[in-house]
């Protein structure tokens, strides 16, 4: 099912993506249980596609409530943990809340460099995350002097 709402979500097909995001959780959770870890994982995938479609505070919640459950089934250092934090940071920085972004990309980077060893072929996709947070910060900057000019 999980595939199914990711080829849909490729093809801009959010609303069925949902869906089926929606089914698989219910599905899991009737079977597997609310805090079982393939649950709490299509919660945050749910809440992946909620974002897409700009329905940030039910992501946001969405993530929250997975990653509230992964940290304490899985621990706070487990890497499928991190990677919910990173999506949490992807909410961040998709809304320009870009110091709490900053926050989950340096806190998944940390454990997962912790977790799996600092030159381990999967950092590459967090080293060039937080390389966005140059970028982040003169958007950041950028903003406050815009506003101190208005």
């Amino acid at each position: 099912m999980n595939q199914l709402a990711i080829v849909l979500m490729s093809q801009g097909k959010y609303k069925e993506a949902e869906q089926i995001h929606l089914q698989a959780l219910q599905l899991r959770e009737k079977v597997l249980g609310k805090e079982h870890p393939s649950t709490l994982t299509s919660m945050d995938s749910l809440a992946i596609v909620l974002a897409c479609q700009g329905k940030y505070e039910e992501a946001e919640q969405m993530h929250r409530q997975a990653l509230q459950g992964k940290e304490k089934v899985l621990g706070p250092d487990h890497t499928s943990t991190l990677d919910t934090v990173n999506n949490l940071g992807n909410l961040y920085r998709d809304q320009r809340r870009l110091g709490e972004a900053e926050a989950m990309y340096q806190r998944a980077l940390e454990g997962k460099k912790k977790a799996l060893g600092p030159d381990h072929p999967k950092l590459i996709y967090y080293n060039e995350s937080t390389r966005a947070k140059k970028p982040l910060q003169i958007l950041s900057n950028t903003k406050r002097q815009v506003s101190k000019a208005l």
